[in-house]
């Protein structure tokens, strides 16, 4: 083969592979998609709707393999690998974009200070087990002084000086206080503090205090052993009404008549018929008792036709 026949195969392999179109393809290789924005020519697709689909669809997919071939590349043992680039193309969102999550008190004072925020790992490392144990939750790090057995007491404490219930009581009293800010966060961040007048700041504040005061009495004791927070208020229960010892006379008569009407509101009929299927079921059991089980008519052959008539009339 001469060179004249090697570069016309090079030429021809080249046409065969390049896409040629009034408006250039648009391949985004980071979603593997390409844009057609060419018109659609009705003539070709009057004319062969089945083989204009085909030639658009082979010129969309030699343009993506074109986009992917000039992409830098290594070499594999199953072929060239190339990487592919960020997506380009805007895709349309289905539901609109996420607001962003309000800044906390803590968070905005230090933006405003330069304060850098360091994440504390969830596990941390034991010297005494030497292994790594979560920093909360079930056999936590912030445990261990309630779960020690050895713990040292000074010397002017008192009889009754437990480290471990003291130790506990602070833990939730910590408990407590993060609740009540992170609630206090979730008000601030819905604006109602800038919206909102007294009365509804008022009523806010209320609800902080209930939610924690319910949150205190979730413990063993009902919060009877736990510390107060500094400014917590005792929470306020429903009170109950008794009424007075001494009453006008009327007024206690007209009770006693609304008692005695609705005592007598049942039927006296239901009274008499369940009195009277009482008595039947007495005879009947005098019945089986007296013939042992085998019935009145049994009773009767054994006892004689004057008993039977009498208690034929009983039935």
């Amino acid at each position: 083969m001469d060179v004249s026949e090697i570069l016309a195969a090079q030429a021809e392999k080249q046409k065969s592979t390049a896409v040629e179109r009034e408006i250039p393809l648009e391949a985004d290789t980071g979603l593997l998609t390409v844009t057609d924005l060419n018109p659609t020519d009705p003539e070709s697709y009057n004319e062969g709707l089945e083989a204009y689909l085909q030639s658009n669809a082979r010129d969309g997919v030699q343009a993506l393999l074109n986009a992917l071939f000039a992409l830098p590349s290594t070499q594999s043992p199953d072929g060239p690998v190339a990487k592919l680039l960020p997506p380009i193309t805007q895709l349309p969102r289905a539901k609109p974009l996420p607001k962003p999550k309000p800044l906390t008190k803590w968070e905005k004072f230090a933006k405003e200070k330069g304060i850098s925020h360091r994440k504390k790992e969830k596990a941390v490392w034991d010297e005494e087990k030497q292994e790594w144990i979560n920093r909360w939750g079930w056999k936590g790090k912030n445990k261990e002084f309630e779960e020690q057995w050895l713990t040292e007491v000074p010397t002017n404490a008192d009889i009754d000086h437990d480290p471990s219930k003291i130790a506990k009581a602070e833990r939730r009293i910590r408990v407590a206080k993060n609740e009540r800010h992170m609630t206090q966060n979730i008000a601030r961040a819905q604006g109602e503090s800038t919206v909102a007048g007294p009365s509804s700041r008022e009523q806010r504040k209320n609800e902080i205090n209930r939610t924690l005061a319910t949150s205190r009495v979730s413990t063993a004791s009902m919060g009877r052993f736990d510390k107060v927070l500094e400014g917590e208020k005792k929470l306020k229960g429903v009170k109950r009404k008794f009424e007075p010892a001494e009453v006008p006379v009327e007024r206690e008569k007209a009770a006693n008549l609304a008692l005695i009407q609705k005592m007598e509101k049942e039927p006296r009929q239901k009274k008499v018929k369940k009195a009277a299927g009482d008595d039947i079921l007495n005879v009947r059991k005098a019945i089986r008792a007296t013939s042992r089980g085998k019935g009145s008519v049994a009773l009767a052959k054994s006892s004689g036709g004057g008993k039977a008539k009498a208690l034929d009339r009983h039935k």
